[in-house]
Formats: structure tokens, C-alpha cells, sequence
């Protein structure tokens, strides 16, 4: 099971992180982690990822150099901090896990099938 917390409202340029906690007694350590978010009317879309070592980071285009993707294994954490939120950051962030040895590109670290276990989502409104 996998759990999001600090979503909310946010101002414009202000910044917010998110976190993501892996329950349930799997090893959090094999596992890729990402970040997938939903803005209002559209399809859910590929936000960040980090590969099971922690080495490799995955970003969408329109979050390069504003958001940064972290684990913490001891903790079974992921975190998302984003900085310099605008409007189209706006909708529902999702965090996702999947084994990580079947990641071997980039394509599959975007792709959602490869995510076995995805949590419930939290709320992120930027607005002024």
C-alpha cells in the first residue's frame, strides 16, 4: 500500500513537497518510484521517476529543473519537492512503485502498466 501526503493549496511560485510511504512488507529498496499527476479534465501523466538504486532520474519536460524526486529506503519514502509551482501544476499527484529490476529504459520508467501499486492520490491546487 502506498500512501501521498501534503498536497493542499498553494500560491503561485511558492513551493510544496510531497511525500509517499510504502507499507505493506515489501523490500522498498528493488523498487522504482514515481510521481504521476491528474490535472483537472485530463489523463493522468508521468511527472518523475528514480530508479531502485536512487542513481536515475526520470522527469517530464515540464517539471525539468523545478521538481526533484527523492527516496529514502530506510524510511520507505519517496518525496516530490516542487518548487516555483505555477497554474499548470494544478491536480490530483499519484505515486506509484514497480519491481525494479524490469526497468531498463526510460520508455518503461514512463510507462504506468509498469507500476504495480499505486497510492490514492492527494490534491494540489496552485492558485492565487
Amino acid at each position: 500500500q502506498m500512501v501521498e501526503s501534503g498536497g493542499g493549496l498553494v500560491q503561485p511560485g511558492h513551493s510544496r513537497r510531497l511525500s509517499c510511504v510504502l507499507s505493506g512488507g515489501r523490500i522498498f529498496k528493488y523498487y522504482a518510484l514515481s510521481w504521476w499527476r491528474q490535472p483537472p479534465g485530463k489523463e493522468r501523466e508521468f511527472v518523475a521517476a528514480i530508479s531502485w538504486s536512487g542513481g536515475t532520474t526520470f522527469y517530464s519536460d515540464s517539471v525539468k529543473g523545478r521538481f526533484t524526486i527523492s527516496r529514502d529506503d530506510a524510511k520507505n519514502t519517496t518525496d516530490l519537492q516542487m518548487d516555483n509551482l505555477n497554474l499548470d501544476d494544478t491536480g490530483v499527484y499519484y505515486c506509484a512503485s514497480g519491481p525494479g529490476a524490469t526497468f531498463i529504459s526510460r520508455d518503461r520508467y514512463m510507462n504506468p502498466v509498469m507500476y504495480s501499486n499505486w497510492g490514492q492520490g492527494t490534491q494540489i491546487t496552485v492558485s492565487s
